[in-house]
């Protein structure tokens, strides 16, 4: 019989709260195409800030909330110079806590107040430390306003020369399934122009090739993470994964009656290529809502790219990162000591505040924020949650002084050798919202101890464990 805590629904999240601590820009339809424009031509940013620049695609700030910044000055004081008892409580035990031998003595933690902004406990918050998985937030935070939650990236297969070219367009969701109603277009175009017989090629020239990240080991290739191309197919883990998808397509194309010739090899479409079939993926807000959900370092690696490329820079570790940067900086995110190299926190060189992290996930309190940011919050797992990072499976929230957080802490794991993360939301004894990100760097505790002491703290700014 399984005795596992009963998972309860997580209560409702509405964000809200004044937040008077940064000075953040407005994230709005429009205003992230200014953002995106502003990246790609600096020079001219100046002329199109404007509703008017964006009339090309037909949408202007209408088509999400007022995201335009409060303005008014914030005379109110910080919840630092008079936490209520139930912070206080919180403070004081973490204070306790934080020093558990388990976590060892290279830890940065942050609480804060999503209502008042105020700051509940800071203990080295502002120690940049190896994150891990955490960076993803970052990774999110930057493809969602860049590119927009409503963004779906396109797979082509185009004709020319005999050939049956498919193009990678950056999709990390593509399936057999969705090369197999590809491989229908095709057939049915070739068999009308009389043909059997065609030629297969790739086109992943989206991305640059393949290297490793800094901090990034060899042997990360390809189970840890995929060579990063511009084309794959059912997420598979291998070296080449465009040939690999050209391969399939290619197999449906042979299980539909068509000879394929030869191997199939690389090819650059070439303007005049003739236009057969198209795919679009899952919208971005549900791509991003998976990705957070299990950590899946190939498609955070994949948005990092896509990310760049709309903002005008090459897709690169280096090109994205820019980008990354430059997005938080806009929101107002502290970037002291914030070192990133990759989309994914595989990279041994990233090192991130928990005050960064901490600010990151405070976005996702701000209603001016829902349309853009939402799938982060609603991805992030729930302590005890089926499928999750955060899965009784991984040992999560299973303690006697932690498994009272089960339904109650949302949050993103990060782990790799060295370095244990945990960062996101809970609703404390109050009724308020808690931000929180804690990050370990070099315990000598076993991974199991560490997590079920980060576990701890959680659910100490929960205040279920009083």
């Amino acid at each position: 019989m399984n005795h596992s805590p009963e998972v309860v629904p997580p209560p409702t999240f509405t964000p809200g709260g004044r937040h008077g601590h940064r000075k953040p820009k407005q994230f709005g339809a429009g205003a992230r195409r200014a953002l995106v424009l502003a990246m790609a031509v600096p020079v001219a940013s100046a002329a199109l800030v404007g509703p008017s620049a964006f009339a090309a695609d037909g949408k202007t700030t209408a088509t999400a909330p007022d995201t335009t910044p409060d303005t008014t000055p914030d005379t109110t004081p910080d919840t630092n110079d008079g936490l209520d008892s139930a912070d206080q409580a919180i403070a004081a035990n973490l204070n306790t806590r934080v020093i558990d031998d388990r976590l060892g003595n290279n830890v940065s933690g942050v609480v804060l107040d999503a209502e008042s902004d105020g700051t509940v406990w800071d203990h080295n918050g502002a120690t940049a430390l190896m994150p891990a998985s955490n960076t993803k937030l970052a990774t999110a935070t930057a493809a969602l306003t860049v590119l927009g939650p409503d963004h779906r990236f396109k797979t082509k297969v185009v004709y020319g020369d005999g050939t049956l070219t498919l193009v990678g367009g950056g999709d990390r969701t593509l399936t057999t399934a969705d090369l197999a109603a590809m491989a229908k277009d095709a057939v049915a175009g070739l068999k009308a122009a009389g043909l059997t017989g065609v030629k297969v090629a790739v086109d992943d020239s989206l991305f640059p090739e393949p290297t490793l990240a800094n901090g990034w080991k060899p042997d990360y290739f390809p189970g840890d993470v995929a060579p990063v191309r511009a084309l794959v197919v059912d997420g598979h883990a291998v070296d080449d994964t465009s040939i690999d998808a050209g391969q399939v397509f290619a197999q449906q194309l042979a299980v539909d009656g068509i000879t394929v010739d030869g191997e199939v090899t690389r090819r650059t479409a070439a303007v005049t290529d003739v236009p057969v079939s198209r795919h679009k993926s899952a919208e971005l807000s549900d791509i991003v809502h998976h990705m957070i959900k299990v950590s899946d370092n190939n498609t955070a690696e994949t948005l990092l790219r896509m990310t760049a490329l709309r903002a005008g820079q090459p897709a690169t570790f280096e090109g994205g990162t820019t980008v990354v940067r430059d997005v938080l900086s806009r929101y107002g995110v502290s970037l002291e000591n914030f070192e990133m190299y990759d989309g994914s926190g595989l990279s041994r060189a990233n090192r991130i505040p928990a005050r960064t992290l901490a600010e990151i996930l405070d976005l996702l309190t701000e209603k001016r924020y829902e349309y853009l940011l939402s799938s982060i919050r609603d991805g992030l797992p729930v302590a005890g949650e089926a499928d999750s990072t955060l899965a009784p499976e991984w040992g999560r929230f299973d303690d006697p002084n932690s498994s009272c957080a089960v339904g109650k802490v949302h949050a993103k794991t990060g782990t790799l050798t060295g370095a244990i993360a945990l960062s996101g939301l809970t609703q404390g004894k109050d009724g308020r919202w808690k931000v929180f990100s804690f990050v370990e760097n070099d315990s000598t505790a076993s991974g199991s101890a560490i997590k079920d002491a980060m576990d701890g703290l959680a659910a100490t700014v929960n205040g279920c464990w009083a």
